[in-house]
């Protein structure tokens, strides 16, 4: 039922923009001769020669007169491949070798309209794994048509029929004329003719000679060499260093501050005040502090350490993990708000043969990316300069109009490399910050954040107790199902949040199992623990998927069924199923049962393992894509373990760029064990209590085993995003192959030394 299978390549994506109609390409030639092409909205008024820099609409193209070609790159890059990626697609209807092919990165563009603002290069941000998929139509229809018009070229140099041309890579061919021409002596002659009404017909996919195709990044080069620029790189003229000494406290407040012993190191140049948000209220920057601004970074790091700041009464000063992780328990006792409802799970569990209970405990945690946050700013009368490694370049452009006042056309947001996301860069306090104090001292300004900043004052993943109920008939078969979850919800202090949809983000509706259950109900207890929340890479999905499939396996094993079987029948209920949540509007269950059956084939899981071994696997559904792992780990009788086999299987509809598609699974699998095994945000009276890696560990490369596959699965013509798709499974594959090996069974995340305590009891 649930074959490989290729669908046609008119099917709509109602997240793609529709370039075939309404839209509009502009050409031109630049002062060099190359070919300028571009893709601007409908409806948006451009002025100037299009010749010039302004002409940059959209995913450009420049065609140079040796042949190479530069392709525009308008979104940021958080190291998933992006910047490779996207210009495939130009380079495969364009028809140009990839070795010729530079990259460019475009800042910010914003119009503004009569009706507000409007994209000037299209949609610019990336975060739900949305960076290739919003763009797959976009850059092919920009390549295509660049073709075509190179193509007109040639015809009309020849004077004939433009059915007669064709193109080889960087050349356009005319066999009955026995003519050729490289795209470098067409330019000019292409940037003169009347641009195609209609988008023209795209490649077959039988045709791709890039998309596909293994392709290596084209930034691999300076990032190992250190040419690649990040945030932290940035450089600007006249620039001073600034760092901020934050509120240690949740909602704390500068009562006073001496700076005298601030002042007095060499270097400092001011220290000011700076306020954050009231207890409660939304959130432009995370904490009131006190910023000190010096001639260099260190400089500023010295004065900070000498600072002396009395610190104001918080209403969370008294907030602490214990206390959340009872009230969590307290909730769950209660009856809380019914978030969906279908069937009549009550009269369905009252007629279980069998009931099955359990509760699970997921941790608040960190990003912790590589490169602490960091901002380039200059605020001057009428305008704003701002260079910033940010997932949402338009929200680094609301937040310093938000501080500043100044209006949004008059902000350049330029998007620096980032050296790692997962999602704590859709959100620009570090914008905002920078935008303070520069337009205060009047500087360009380089606001950085040390490790210790940036792992005590983050947007956390939010942590709560989920309690999972499943009734069972006298056939073993699920009849019911319900999740009840306490928790600090993601959209806490959001503006004008109502508290009745504050579960929105923590419980998506359409998740496995509700369209296989008859009886399923989701109930929901917020916790307002004064943690900053949100989005952490797969945000309530890798969450969930842990909590779910290590259910899944209870339920088998306390039934005596097979927990891959288990998974296959509930799956196999349902053909396909709406999805109204981020990645739908679609979920097919048969294309998770594949990816589980190849994963457990491919680890053998029913063959018999010695003592203190044991395989465990778990699949789960994630913003449009599919992915599944099965994992073997020894156990010794001290309870330490050891992960032995990794086998991982990704289904994202078509990989355009494999060697990244790869990648992104190798590494969401590591961030995914490395979080489950130590990673875990505590709070004691009102403060973080983990500052830097030795507290907040990450997992070292002796615990990922030689033993790793990582497979690509392709199953139709149409790419989903990978980025985040490959996180969920792998914390529940883990513990469950732990519980396999030894019996325990792991319901708390981190592990930590959980199973050493409980191999000792």
């Amino acid at each position: 039922m649930w074959k490989n299978h290729r669908t046609s390549q008119s099917r709509s994506n109602p997240t793609q923009p529709d370039l075939s109609r309404r839209r509009f390409i502009i050409a031109g030639t630049t002062i060099s001769g190359s070919l300028l092409l571009g893709l601007p909205l409908a409806g948006v008024a451009l002025s100037g020669d299009p010749a010039g820099d302004s002409s940059r609409i959209g995913f450009f193209i420049k065609i140079l007169e040796n042949g190479d070609v530069i392709i525009g790159n308008a979104q940021p890059e958080l190291g998933q491949g992006l910047r490779t990626t996207l210009p495939m697609l130009v380079a495969e209807e364009l028809d140009i070798s990839f070795d010729r092919v530079r990259i460019e990165s475009m800042p910010l563009g914003i119009v503004k309209t009569a009706d507000g603002y409007t994209w000037k290069y299209g949609g610019q941000g990336v975060g739900g794994s949305t960076g290739l998929t919003n763009n797959w139509t976009y850059m092919r229809e920009v390549g295509a048509t660049a073709r075509l018009m190179l193509i007109q070229a040639a015809a009309r140099l020849w004077n004939v029929p433009v059915e007669q041309c064709s193109t080889l890579p960087g050349q356009v061919i005319c066999e009955t004329a026995g003519k050729k021409a490289s795209y470098g002596e067409l330019v000019k002659l292409a940037s003169s003719l009347p641009m195609p009404e209609e988008a023209p017909a795209l490649k077959p996919m039988d045709d791709y000679r890039l998309v596909g195709k293994p392709q290596h990044n084209k930034e691999v080069q300076d990032i190992i060499t250190g040419k690649a620029k990040f945030g932290s790189d940035v450089d600007m003229p006249d620039m001073r260093y600034a760092v901020i000494q934050r509120s240690p406290v949740l909602n704390g407040t500068v009562s006073s501050f001496d700076d005298s012993a601030t002042r007095a190191v060499k270097g400092v140049l001011d220290v000011f005040p700076v306020e954050g948000p009231a207890p409660g209220a939304p959130y432009h920057i995370l904490a009131h502090g006190v910023a000190v601004v010096a001639t260099s970074t260190w400089a500023a790091i010295k004065g900070r350490k000498v600072l002396k700041v009395v610190w104001g009464e918080s209403p969370n000063r008294d907030d602490n993990s214990e206390k959340f992780w009872q009230q969590n328990r307290d909730m769950l006792a209660t009856q809380g708000q019914i978030c969906h409802d279908q069937g009549d799970f009550p009269a369905s569990i009252d007629a279980s043969k069998t009931v099955v209970r359990h509760r699970y405990e997921v941790p608040f945690v960190s990003h912790a990316p590589l490169e602490p946050q960091n901002c380039y700013a200059w605020v001057q009368k009428d305008k704003v300069h701002v260079i910033a490694p940010t997932q949402m370049p338009s929200g680094a452009s609301r937040s310093a109009h938000a501080v500043t006042d100044i209006p949004r056309e008059n902000i350049k947001v330029e998007m620096a490399r980032v050296g790692g996301a997962f999602g704590r860069r859709l959100t620009n306090d570090y914008v905002a910050e920078a935008c303070i104090i520069s337009q205060k001292t009047g500087w360009p300004i380089k606001l950085q954040w040390t490790r210790e900043d940036d792992i005590k004052n983050d947007f956390y993943r939010p942590g709560g107790t989920h309690e999972l109920i499943a009734g069972l008939d006298e056939s073993k078969r699920v009849t019911a199902w319900s999740q009840r979850l306490a928790s600090g919800s993601k959209y806490y202090r959001r503006p004008n949040m109502p508290d009745e949809d504050l579960w929105k983000p923590e419980l998506y509706v359409d998740d496995f199992p509700k369209a296989m259950v008859e009886n399923f109900r989701l109930e929901y207890f917020h916790n307002p623990i004064g943690l900053p929340r949100g989005s952490w890479r797969g945000p309530a999905h890798v969450v969930n998927g842990f909590v779910i499939q290590s259910f899944l396996d209870e339920i088998a094993h306390e039934t005596g069924q097979d927990p891959l079987e288990l998974r296959l029948e509930l799956l196999g209920r349902v053909e396909e199923q709406p999805y109204s949540n981020h990645g739908g509007p679609v979920m097919t269950p048969g294309r998770l049962a594949r990816l589980l059956k190849f994963v457990t084939g491919r680890i053998d899981y029913k063959a018999k393992r010695p003592k203190g071994r044991g395989v465990g696997f778990a699949a789960h559904f994630t913003f449009g894509g599919y992915a599944a792992h099965a994992i073997e780990v020894s156990v010794n009788d001290e309870g330490e373990f050891t992960i032995e086999r990794i086998v991982a299987a990704i289904d994202c509809g078509f990989a355009v760029n494999p060697n990244a598609v790869q990648a992104q699974l190798q590494g969401a699998t590591i961030d995914a064990l490395s979080t489950a095994l130590e990673l875990e945000i505590t709070v004691r009276d009102g403060q973080v209590v983990q500052r830097n890696f030795n507290n907040y560990p990450l997992m070292k490369i002796d615990r990922v085993p030689a033993l790793f596959e990582a497979h690509v699965m392709n199953y139709d013509d149409t790419p989903t995003g990978v980025g985040e798709i490959g996180l969920a499974p792998a914390a529940p594959a883990l513990t469950n192959a732990i519980f396999n090996a030894t019996g325990v069974r792991i319901r708390r995340l981190p592990i930590a030394d959980q199973l050493r305590k409980e191999m000792k009891a």
